[in-house]
């Protein structure tokens, strides 16, 4: 019976290995070998390949591929084609003897620009209630909502922005720490921070009419839309696409330099195709594209926080709304008494 089992199990492992996929044994016999040993690529860049043979196989095909996309060989050189950047993963599916197996190497797709340095104008200020620790901050039809955090004290609010004066408000359970919101067709959706729960309200009324969980996003932090689809920072270099109905995590960006894959995105603003992030503990936010990840712009808000009256429990700029009609942005800072309207000026 031993015996049989045996024949059984080897029988298994040789199928394995000649119907394709990966095979941890492959990375003994083949190696891809790039040109320089280099690491990191901007988009469109071309770099020499071969397959590094380790015990002189004789090798019958190789396919590239770049995250499932079939790359071309031209005069043995790859083109890294993606839109997208970040982190990535060059495959090799290598046919011989009759066997098909599959090697990666890890590589960085990187901005081919540094970002672009900006500034800020102050065209107004407006009262701000100095208890609130802003977690999002979002304009629909001139209304401004806003989430807060910590536990025990985290809450939604509608609030007319001019006066500072909350209009409705609803709070928290106190095991929740409330984050980023986003309103799309008359629907709040808010974060919480590492609960991997989120909750959807009716936009008039504040009445919570239900609950969506995290997929594979690491926590709850930032939250935008397009209009189509919802966007949403986690703590790391990730920036998710939510379907807007289904609130499925369907894919993800990386937010990149040129020279680093960066993990600080925190509050989120989209407008025209670029995403507003705020940099997590620091005094800026950066401009993004919302295709590829690029950080194209970073907007230096230093000496803002120095504008509002100091306490002990003043925090850090946190909070970004854009308001289409004035097309002029809002920012604001956890339990700051000020909510600042500002045009962005490039330096």
């Amino acid at each position: 019976m031993n015996i049989i089992k045996l024949f059984i199990f080897s029988l298994t492992i040789l199928l394995c290995i000649n119907c394709g996929g990966s095979n941890p044994a492959a990375s003994s016999l083949f190696e891809i070998g790039l040109e320089e040993n280099k690491k990191e690529f901007t988009p469109n860049q071309k770099v020499a390949v071969s397959i590094i043979n380790k015990k002189e196989k004789d090798i019958n095909k190789v396919v590239y591929f770049l995250d499932n996309t079939p790359l071309k060989i031209i005069d043995d050189k790859l083109e890294i084609k993606t839109i997208t950047l970040g982190n990535k993963t060059i495959t090799a599916k290598i046919t011989y003897e009759d066997t098909t197996v599959e090697i990666h190497k890890k590589i960085k797709v990187l901005s081919p620009t540094a970002p672009e340095i900006y500034t800020y104008e102050i065209i107004n200020e407006y009262p701000h209630d100095i208890e609130a620790y802003t977690q999002g901050l979002e304009f629909y039809k001139d209304t401004l909502y806003e989430s807060t955090g910590r536990r025990g004290f985290s809450s939604l609010r509608k609030v007319d922005y001019k006066t500072g004066n909350i209009l409705k408000k609803i709070d928290l359970d106190k095991t929740y720490f409330g984050e980023g919101i986003t309103i799309l067709n008359d629907k709040i959706y808010q974060l919480t921070w590492q609960n991997k729960t989120g909750f959807i309200y009716d936009v008039n009324s504040l009445k919570k009419t239900g609950s969506f969980q995290y997929g594979e996003s690491k926590e709850g932090w930032g939250l935008c839309n397009d209009g189509t689809k919802i966007f949403k920072s986690d703590g790391t270099e990730k920036i998710w696409f939510l379907n807007a109905t289904t609130l499925i995590e369907e894919d993800h960006i990386e937010t990149v330099t040129n020279k680093s894959i960066f993990n600080k995105a925190n509050e989120l603003e989209y407008v025209n195709g670029k995403l507003y992030a705020n940099v997590y503990q620091k005094p800026s936010i950066m401009i993004i594209d919302a295709t590829s990840g690029s950080i194209e712009g970073v907007i230096n808000f230093s000496g803002l926080k120095n504008k509002v009256t100091k306490h002990d429990t003043i925090d850090v700029l946190n909070g970004i709304a854009y308001h289409p009609t004035r097309e002029t942005f809002f920012v604001t800072g956890k339990n700051w008494d000020k909510l600042f309207e500002v045009k962005i000026l490039k330096k």
